[in-house]
């Protein structure tokens, strides 16, 4: 923290030598103006101008032009005018160059408190003071999750409103094996933060995990609550489909396992959950194709994704793929998303109403659909500039007997 309050002092300095600078030109500035006024001559011409007018106006009375009552009018416009341009012309006299010197300190000091104050309020001192501890940790030769865990509760006793802190400690109670510990951090980061989806998820599995896998009454609460507010949220869908492999009801594991992965983020787990998909379909005795059609919900498609060959060697087989079905107009959320890896292609993938993405938005609601394909290094939804991608429009939605082609062969510009 040290460090962080003398960059502060850096930052200051700047903004308080504008202060101080002015003092250095305050005797030149009123020098300046002294000898500006003392040699103005703005009055002396108004006068002149004055004296013109109104000999001009006396001439044209003494040929006739005017009468006097006009003359008399006119005298007077002139001195109103020359009182109104004199009158802005009063200047008050020069302050000394060394008044008001004493404001500048006074408000040096007031820019450093107020910026010490607003950075308390506003700025991330805990959340540094969370980092140091860490990376005291990670860089200290006898570290460990022990030590980290400890570092970290002194952090939470000292900051006990920092969401950060709790977000740390939970993974580390969880990994570590301490349940208890880890559920009372969710809890507390829950209520920091409100009753987020991918919170009460978090919640709901190691509820879940602690009653032996067993879906108990509050964690059936918990997951009617997430999927109210989040029906893709892919955490419970993990966990519903360990509960229904547990079961032994294989279609609906994959098919819980399958809506995770279009909404997962992590490839690690992605890559677990396709692993589970596979042992669930070797348990039904079928095909992985087989099984994909077995469990289909509805009318959809089968889609053959592939890669140009020009474009394979610019994919490592790690990055994400996006297959999406979208109505035809574009006014709705997806209809339905799967979630591949490049090293996956080319294969077979069935999107339908499992797929969904929202229970307003499915491939049964349309007769025809725009297919997109998206090859996404940055691992985002969203489209990226050079991503690569491939379309297909108006693709009939219904048997699943003949397969439409897919070609990844364009770029994101």
């Amino acid at each position: 923290m040290t460090l962080l309050w003398l960059a502060f002092a850096i930052l200051l300095l700047p903004a308080l030598w504008l202060l101080v600078a002015p003092l250095r030109r305050a005797a030149a500035v009123r020098a300046a103006q002294r000898d500006f006024e003392a040699n103005d001559r703005s009055t002396d011409q108004n006068l002149a101008i004055y004296r013109r007018r109104l000999a001009s106006l006396q001439a044209a009375r003494e040929r006739g032009d005017i009468d006097d009552a006009r003359l008399e009018e006119d005298r007077l416009e002139l001195e109103r005018s020359l009182l109104e341009d004199t009158e802005h012309q009063a200047r008050h006299p020069l302050h000394a160059a060394a008044a008001g010197r004493l404001m500048v300190p006074i408000l040096m000091v007031a820019v450093v408190v107020a910026s010490v104050v607003w950075y308390q309020q506003e700025g991330a001192e805990d959340d540094l003071a969370l980092y140091a501890a860490q990376q005291a940790v990670i860089n200290d030769p006898d570290g460990s999750l022990a030590m980290l865990i400890e570092r970290l509760e002194g952090q939470a006793e000292r900051q006990a409103d920092n969401p950060n802190v709790w977000k740390a400690l939970f993974p580390l109670y969880r990994d570590a094996g301490r349940i208890e510990a880890a559920t009372a951090s969710l809890e507390r980061l829950i209520e920091l933060e409100g009753r987020e989806p991918s919170l009460l998820a978090e919640l709901a599995q190691i509820r879940y995990f602690a009653a032996g896998r067993e879906m108990t009454d509050e964690v059936q609460a918990l997951v009617d609550e997430v999927l109210e507010k989040d029906s893709g949220q892919p955490t419970v869908l993990g966990m519903l489909g360990i509960a229904a492999f547990d079961s032994g009801d294989f279609a609906q594991a994959i098919e819980h396992w399958r809506r995770a992965i279009a909404g997962m983020n992590d490839p690690g787990s992605a890559d677990a959950l396709r692993e589970g998909i596979r042992v669930a379909q070797q348990r039904m005795g079928v095909a992985p194709e087989d099984a994909e059609m077995a469990a289909a919900e509805g009318p959809g498609i089968r889609v053959n994704v592939s890669l140009d060959p020009d474009l394979a060697s610019e994919v490592e087989d790690d990055t994400r793929v996006f297959v999406v079905a979208r109505d035809m107009a574009g006014e709705l959320p997806p209809l339905a998303v799967a979630q591949l890896r490049a090293g996956d292609l080319p294969t077979s993938v069935v999107l339908d109403d499992s797929r969904a993405m929202s229970p307003e938005a499915n491939l049964s609601q349309v007769n025809e659909a725009r297919l997109i394909v998206r090859v996404s290094p940055s691992g985002q939804a969203s489209p990226q500039p050079g991503d690569l991608f491939g379309s297909l429009e108006g693709v009939t939605v219904g048997s699943l007997d003949e397969p439409v082609e897919l070609t990844i062969d364009r770029v994101v510009e």
